[in-house]
């Protein structure tokens, strides 16, 4: 492992041999040591789930000069945690993860797992930056994100990020952009989660599905108005979820009981 350059590691939430991670290696390259430990298999909407009951294992996929790539059995978050403790020699100077086929703006940031591998890397002191294009398809056009994620990244190298803060970038799914907007994440909420799937024994099965209702459409700081008008969104997100503005409140509230 060379020493002299950056130790970037990589995971995402779509499994290894999606096109979004080989592209993000791809951009990634020239700016430092890539170790990638990704799920053997999709783990979308995973989160920050860990596997706790059962063991996990790695297996070395690829291994060239400035490239290293595993495969993981467990999730998102657990390849950030078996990547840390048992398989690199030194902590990585940054954390990346997807490119993710789907946007994760908005509440997706709570049950994304391309979000959990930042989020595992962010609670350990290591600057991440999680990336979503806002398409699901498989052979998705990822090139228009070429230079912004190498501009991101340089920054984010050089001068670090804040303590217990990681960055939330969406790239809309255009041709090219207009620009970089850092936003704050749109409210909103999801409805018709379930689609009915009948099965011949008369038990009814479910697919996840969903309506995504924004609920301030007009507000230009959110990611999803920067989205829809040709943005590259970059959410500032903090993991430290305490509500501080509550807390005084809270107090008054319960010393008065």
């Amino acid at each position: 492992m060379e020493n002299k350059r950056p130790l970037i590691l990589v995971s995402n939430d779509d499994g290894f041999t999606a096109k979004g991670i080989s592209e993000l290696i791809k951009f990634l390259r020239p700016l430092g040591e890539i170790v990638v430990v990704a799920p053997d298999a999709p783990r979308s909407g995973s989160g920050c789930a860990l596997t706790v009951t059962t063991p996990i294992h790695y297996q070395l996929v690829r291994k060239e000069v400035g490239l290293t790539v595993y495969k993981c059995s467990g999730t998102p978050a657990d390849c950030i945690k078996l990547a840390r403790n048992a398989i690199l020699e030194r902590n990585p100077d940054l954390v990346i993860g997807g490119i993710n086929h789907g946007d994760n703006s908005a509440t997706s940031v709570h049950y994304s797992g391309t979000m959990g591998v930042v989020i595992e890397g962010c609670l350990n002191g290591i600057p991440s930056i999680s990336f979503s294009l806002c398409n699901h398809q498989a052979d998705a056009d990822f090139s228009p994100a070429h230079r912004y994620v190498q501009q991101i990244v340089s920054a984010v190298l050089k001068d670090g990020l804040p303590e217990l803060v990681c960055l939330n970038v969406n790239f809309p799914d255009m041709p090219s952009y207009k620009g970089i907007k850092v936003c704050e994440q749109a409210k909103g909420f999801w409805q018709k989660e379930w689609e009915t799937c009948p099965r011949e024994n008369g038990k009814k099965y479910f697919w996840l599905t969903g309506e995504f209702t924004i609920v301030d459409s007009d507000n230009v700081n959110s990611d999803n108005w920067a989205l829809r008008n040709g943005y590259v969104a970059i959410t500032p997100t903090t993991v430290d979820v305490t509500a501080y503005h509550y807390i005084n409140q809270l107090k008054a509230t319960l010393a008065a009981e």
